[in-house]
Order: C-alpha cells, then structure tokens, then sequence
C-alpha cells in the first residue's frame, strides 16, 4: 500500500512553480490536497488544476511583500512555502562582468531571504506555524565551473536555511531539499541530445536523472507532520551523488 501524505486545508506558496522542478513540486503538493499558489515572472504554459498564479519578481523586496499580504487576505494563512524559483546560465567567471555573477546571486539567495522574511511575518502570527523548504543544489556542496555564483549562491541558501531554523524556532522549521540532476524540458541545455542526457544519467549511481515529481515528493514531506522533528536539516535528493573520478582513473583494483 502506498503512503500517502495528507496536506488538506494548508496553503502551499511555491515560487518558480511553473516549469521544470518547480512544476513538479506544484504537482506534488496538489496531489497531497494543498491548496497551491505559484508565483513567476512568467504565467505557465497551461494551468495547474486549481492553483492559482500571481506574477512577482522576488527580487523586488516591495513586490514580494504585496504577494504574500495577498495570500495572507485570500487564504486566511500560510502553511508552507517552497523557495524554488532560481536558475543560472552557463557563464565562464572571467567572461562577464561581475554585476552579472551578482545577478545571479541576487535570483538564488537574496530573492529566497525576500520570501522566507515576508512568509515568516504571516506564519508567526499563526497557531501551528509553518515549513519553508529551499531548494538547494549539489553545485552548492561541489566546485561549479560555470555556474560559480550560482553555486556560492546555493552553499549561502543551505547556511541560510540552518541560521532561520534556529532563530525561528519552535513555529517555523526551515529545511533544505539539496537536489541533484533532474531531467526537465530544459535538459538538452545543460546535457546536450537524448544520448548526451542518457550518458549523463548513467553518472549517477541510481542510474538516471531524477524527476521532477520525486523532488516535489521530498518538499511534501518535509514540509508535513511526519517531519515535525525536521529542522536546519539538508535532504539530499541526488540519486547518490557521484562517483568519484578517481575510481575511474585508477589502474589499481581493476577486475581483469
């Protein structure tokens, strides 16, 4: 039999939530029963059942605010917010100029401080509290070549989860989901062709490139009862990481 996480009558704010990862969590959360709402710079494609979206740009600390106050005078709460929305192109550090890198800082980490103080305000004043969930990336925990500022900027996100999991405490606990790589509808940006993607995901020692519902399935939990002793905590979603390079180069223990 299948377990089943049962978010009836909570608020779920998942921002970034229109494609990719985020659209997995958004489903994810609408199957366990939540009530969603997705913010983006961008409307979604097609909708996602009954959630509903607002267009904010988190970075704008004003626009952040006057979303949340929005959900607080429609839902009469906040539950759980997942910090999803970020992203990097592929950017050498020394072929642009650092105003660019701080762009990207900005997306990943100052956007996620944006809507975790605001959430924070509504979930404070509330019986129960709430969750925030961030989603980090292994690039945070690993050398980023090409994605440098995204990847200090996911290693800050992480540090930042665990200072908030201390100061908010005991209403809101705070979690990292640290994600690995998902195959989305932008996969061929990163990985190239169906044989780039396939060669990348043999990689990883489940064998594959994770889907975008099994990280929602991550933030559900976390963001449920059955974690209500979670918090400061960093769930790694990689599919077991990588193996090292070096097992590969050695000539030692080699079976002939």
């Amino acid at each position: 039999m299948a377990v089943t996480v049962d978010l009836s009558e909570r608020v779920a704010v998942v921002t970034g939530g229109t494609r990719g990862v985020g659209a997995g969590i958004t489903r994810a959360f609408l199957e366990a029963g939540a009530r969603v709402v997705i913010c983006a710079r961008r409307p979604p494609e097609k909708p996602f059942g009954d959630a509903e979206f607002v267009s904010v740009d988190l970075r704008d600390p004003d626009a952040t605010g006057a979303f949340f106050r929005h959900v607080g005078e429609t839902y009469g709460r906040l539950d759980v917010l997942v910090n999803n929305a970020g992203g990097s192109p592929y950017r050498l550090l020394g072929e642009v100029p650092a105003v660019r890198h701080a762009r990207v800082v900005e997306l990943n980490l100052i956007a996620p401080l944006n809507a975790s103080l605001a959430a924070y305000e509504l979930m404070s004043r509330q019986p129960g509290g709430g969750a925030i969930v961030m989603i980090g990336s292994v690039s945070g925990t690993r050398p980023s070549p090409g994605t440098a500022a995204y990847g200090a900027a996911k290693a800050g996100l992480e540090n930042l989860a665990r200072s908030m999991a201390v100061e908010w405490a005991p209403l809101v606990r705070v979690n990292t989901v640290v994600v690995g790589m998902v195959r989305t509808e932008l996969s061929h940006l990163h990985y190239g062709d169906e044989a780039g993607i396939a060669a990348v995901g043999r990689t990883v020692p489940l064998g594959r490139l994770a889907d975008p519902d099994e990280v929602g399935d991550a933030c559900v939990y976390l963001a449920s009862d059955r974690a209500r002793y979670i918090s400061g905590a960093a769930l790694q979603v990689h599919g077991g990481g990588e193996r090292p390079a070096f097992l590969d180069a050695a000539t030692a223990n080699k079976e002939a």
